[in-house]
């Protein structure tokens, strides 16, 4: 008889788990409480457009990457998109001239001689840091290792050309710009903060060196980051069909409230129909939480739960995210346009810093994705501007409904002049508006006070030091952008497929 699977959670990374599951032979069952699959790689419509609710950029679409694969051994064709090119225009404090990160290694080479002049030994570290990470990682190690196979994947993973990463294993971003001389470049710094912002969560004095030679290589060929047709949507949508392809089954609308376990091993879950309020209780052999390990530690929290000799490890695991750094929120800005409001040659991906003096976040800052003719996001003549900036959650779980619309009515409005400086926004060309926060995301994902992002990709969180797939607590798997390599639709696709292999070979 198949063991009974239970899948926490519809995002890419449960949804990917589940459906590779499915194809092994498993019994496989997909919960989730939102009205479609994806996560936070959703959509939804407004008025004939369509918004991506969070990610608009997909890596891993290139020949052999890691959607790629996926979708191949499903037996799912690989949805048509095109390459971002460049991957951002990033907009400095001031400039009315953006750092270009083009696709082509040779022309980003230049264009960031032009723009940061003296930088290149910064630069060439950290190709040869991203090759021989992107080598080592298409070697399917184990991070961080959990058991005596777990290493075994971690060492057979390793090569001679491994080894040029170990002296940095320790470093941060800050660390490596400072050992360059080019700390105090404010330009150079300023930059490399707003990128890594959006890919590890953190500014470069506190990224891992090696996530960040990671994080901004992949934009280059043969990699890339890609746009794709239709919306962020086609990617759930190919997965729940690779999912029910194989058996498996999708159940939206129902929440997972607890996680059951008897002497330290997963028992099954209580499930709860959201439209009808029923629960019940469903046995499993296997859970896998496509959560954060907040959420994690919150269905883990029955009274009637028995954890015997794991009690000691999901202790120190719980004071471990207790004690983890305050997570990001979003502030997202969904605009319907006249296309008259788009400048001419306008890059599908745009970054904007307002202040030197102000952070990367809260209302200095955006990051704006730009829907392309005939991409499916928007009728003929129109378009979606889809802006985003981080923001620190606790400012948004107010005391009173009318301060929090306050606060909200004060974002958008920023966001609006701030935008109004590039775009041509104006009462006539803006035909649909609205915006969501922190509060949005908890409502819609049911990630923890909305957390967006996983945790922030510091030397303390990243690979070996991170949270890995094999949880404290027997059969209870935990996927997405908490666990190794981190956040990104091709990040939580890793992570799932590292838990398929370690559950065939437990």
């Amino acid at each position: 008889m198949a063991k009974q699977v239970i899948v926490i959670g519809a995002g890419i990374g449960g949804l990917t788990t589940g459906a590779l599951l499915a194809k092994r032979g498993y019994s496989v069952t997909v919960y989730d409480q939102a009205y479609v699959a994806g996560g936070c790689a959703s959509t939804f419509k407004r008025h004939g457009f369509t918004f991506d609710v969070g990610a608009t950029q997909v890596a891993g679409l290139e020949k052999g990457g890691i959607h790629q694969q996926i979708f191949t051994e499903l037996g799912i064709d690989v949805p048509p998109a095109t390459p971002c090119d460049p991957a951002c225009a990033v907009y400095l404090p001031g400039e009315s001239t953006p750092v270009k990160v083009w696709r082509d290694p040779k022309q980003w080479q230049q264009e960031r001689q032009k723009q940061f002049p003296g930088s290149e030994p910064f630069w060439r570290l950290m190709e040869t840091l991203f090759e021989a990470s992107w080598r080592f990682q298409g070697r399917d190690p184990v991070l961080p290792p959990r058991n005596l196979w777990d290493t075994w994947q971690l060492i057979s993973a390793v090569r001679p050309d491994t080894l040029i990463t170990l002296p940095f294993t320790f470093l941060t971003v800050g660390d490596a710009l400072k050992l360059f001389g080019l700390y105090d470049n404010k330009r150079l710094r300023t930059f490399l903060d707003m990128q890594l912002k959006l890919y590890s969560q953190v500014n470069a004095d506190e990224t891992a060196l090696l996530y960040a030679a990671t994080a901004l290589g992949v934009s280059q060929a043969p990699q890339g980051l890609w746009h794709l047709e239709g919306s962020m949507q086609v990617l759930s949508t190919r997965l729940v069909k690779g999912l029910r392809k194989h058996g498996g089954k999708i159940r939206l609308r129902h929440s997972v409230e607890k996680i059951h376990c008897l002497e330290g091993k997963v028992t099954g879950v209580t499930v709860r129909n959201q439209k009808t309020g029923e629960s019940w209780r469903e046995e499993a052999d296997v859970v896998v939480a496509n959560a954060t390990v907040q959420n994690l530690l919150k269905l883990l929290n029955d009274p009637h739960n028995s954890f015997g000799a794991s009690d000691f490890f999901l202790r120190g695991y719980q004071r471990r995210v207790e004690n983890l750094p305050p997570a990001n929120g979003a502030f997202v800005l969904y605009l319907g346009v006249d296309r008259a409001a788009i400048p001419e040659n306008c890059p599908p991906h745009l970054q904007f810093l307002y202040d030197y003096d102000g952070i990367v976040g809260e209302k200095n800052s955006l990051f704006v994705s730009v829907s392309q003719p005939n991409d499916g996001r928007a009728p003929q003549g129109k378009a979606t501007i889809t802006a985003s900036s981080f923001t620190d959650v606790n400012q948004w779980w107010t005391d009173s409904a009318e301060s929090y619309e306050r606060l909200k009515q004060d974002f958008v409005k920023t966001a609006i002049q701030h935008l109004s400086q590039y775009f041509h926004l104006t009462a006539e060309t803006i035909i649909h508006q609205e915006a969501a926060t922190p509060r949005t995301y908890a409502r819609f994902t049911d990630r923890d006070r909305g957390y967006v992002g996983g945790l922030g990709q510091r030397v303390s969180t990243f690979g070996p030091f991170g949270f890995a797939n094999r949880t404290p607590v027997g059969n209870l798997w935990l996927v997405g952008d908490c666990t190794h390599p981190g956040e990104g639709t091709a990040g939580v696709s890793y992570s799932a497929l590292t838990v398929v292999r370690q559950m065939g070979k437990k």
